[in-house]
């Protein structure tokens, strides 16, 4: 039998217009949009002129299954996800084992399959001595390959030479990169562990913006010369951001960027406060790094925004700063800052849809998600720009249960989140039970 959904009354915010009417749905799709419909069959929800927009598609989190679950698990961490207004979601290969071959890869899509509230993709991993089984995957069912180039933890660090040109040269579909030149921190690291009293607001000198565009800079380079589709993760400088365009359209672009949240919104000032809860990699900045890179999002030579959703436990970040892993908890608020900073920046609601949903859907070449079109998924999000929102940590749904926004007051709340046509957040409850799906890419 049909499930049949119809929303009445809603603000459809797709492609750059605001459009008040209905929307119906039919099992996973959106089966009409329009002024009004009607429907005696459907079970009707009353969206009360607040904003329908398409769920948010997170191109970076670690979810930190296999291995890693006294962090998080993708259970755990999809259903924060989904309360943030985050429909789908792109996992990062350094889990514990790395997913470095094509069964351990599967096997995080194993897990996923049988937990996940939200739709889901993980990156393929690469080391100095994986490249046959990274040209061995059906990338139509892949997100991507992941390069950690100049700095990573475990095996994939990959810093071989020859092994990044054969790589760049002749794979076929996008390169995800982490850029921080390891040399380059190494010998910051070196240098300040002579002193005491180094903590955390140490980090963005330790691991340094000239580690971020040396590396950057390079990937750049490396990607004209070989025409590879190279797309670079959580910009955190100004200086790279002159390594970017914004006058050609994204579907053309061959080099792509990513900002995250916690580099708009948050500066080395925070550190005082927040010390290592901050501390990630690559390091949040200065004032005019963060404001300068919301400047390139509002240009577009930053194309997508994500979270870079990384947890640990209170127990690992209350550790002196060289003990503390690096990372934090966002996906959860991840829309609420982005509508946040959007009063400073003038951001519309159509604009925050376009960086958050839009371009990582024509990014990855994501199929039938990421807009308000019929014959799409119905992954869809109700949100109400306007309300103060108090985070609270009883709310928190990382496992990880801490967040540095406790008691901080973010502008928006997520009503309703639809994940292939079916309701699993509703005013502030998880609706457990429906399992999202695998993220399927256009070649």
């Amino acid at each position: 039998m049909n499930k049949r959904i119809l929303l009445k009354n809603a603000k459809i915010v797709n492609e750059g217009s605001v459009f008040e009417g209905d929307l119906l749905i039919i099992n996973e799709r959106i089966e009409k949009i329009s002024a009004t419909i009607s429907d005696n069959n459907a079970q009707i929800i009353d969206c009360k002129g607040h904003h329908l927009i398409p769920g948010c598609i997170d191109d970076q989190v670690h979810f930190r299954e296999p291995g890693l679950t006294h962090k998080a698990t993708i259970h755990s961490e999809s259903r924060a996800a989904v309360a943030g207004g985050i429909t789908a979601f792109m996992e990062m290969p350094n889990t514990k084992p790395a997913a470095l071959t094509s069964s351990l890869l599967e096997e995080k899509y194993n897990i996923a399959a049988k937990s996940s509230i939200a739709n889901y993709s993980f990156f393929m991993g690469t080391s100095n001595d994986n490249y046959d089984d990274l040209m061995r995957i059906d990338y139509s069912k892949v997100c991507g390959l992941k390069i950690f180039m100049g700095s990573s933890t475990g095996n994939l660090l990959v810093d071989n030479q020859s092994t990044l040109e054969k790589i760049f040269s002749n794979f076929p579909k996008l390169i995800a990169t982490h850029c921080e030149d390891e040399q380059t921190i190494l010998d910051n690291i070196e240098a300040y562990k002579k002193f005491d009293g180094i903590d955390a607001s140490y980090h963005p000198k330790i691991r340094s913006r000239e580690a971020c565009y040396k590396s950057s800079s390079f990937a750049v380079n490396l990607a004209k010369k070989n025409d590879t589709r190279l797309h670079i993760l959580h910009i955190s400088t100004k200086e790279e951001l002159a390594l970017f365009q914004n006058n050609i359209a994204l579907q053309e672009k061959k080099i792509t960027a990513e900002a995250c949240v916690h580099h708009l919104y948050f500066n080395d000032s925070d550190y005082q406060t927040l010390g290592n809860k901050i501390k990630c990699n690559p390091a949040i900045k200065s004032a005019d790094d963060a404001y300068l890179i919301a400047q390139a999002v509002s240009n577009n030579y930053i194309d997508v925004i994500a979270t870079d959703h990384a947890p640990h436990t209170i127990e690992e970040k209350n550790q002196s700063y060289w003990d503390a892993p690096s990372g934090l908890p966002l996906v959860q608020h991840s829309l609420l800052i982005m509508n946040t900073l959007a009063q400073k920046y003038n951001w519309t609601i159509e604009f925050l849809v376009e960086k958050m949903c839009h371009n990582p859907a024509i990014c990855f070449k994501i199929k039938d998600r990421g807009f308000i079109r019929e014959g799409y998924y119905a992954d869809l999000v109700l949100f109400e720009p306007n309300s103060k929102n108090i985070i609270k940590s009883h709310e928190l749904l990382y496992q990880c249960a801490w967040s540095p926004l406790e008691n901080k007051a973010l502008l928006g709340n997520v009503e309703l989140t639809f994940v292939n046509g079916k309701c699993v957040y509703d005013a502030g409850k998880i609706i457990e039970g429906s399992i999202g799906s695998r993220l399927e890419f256009h070649n």
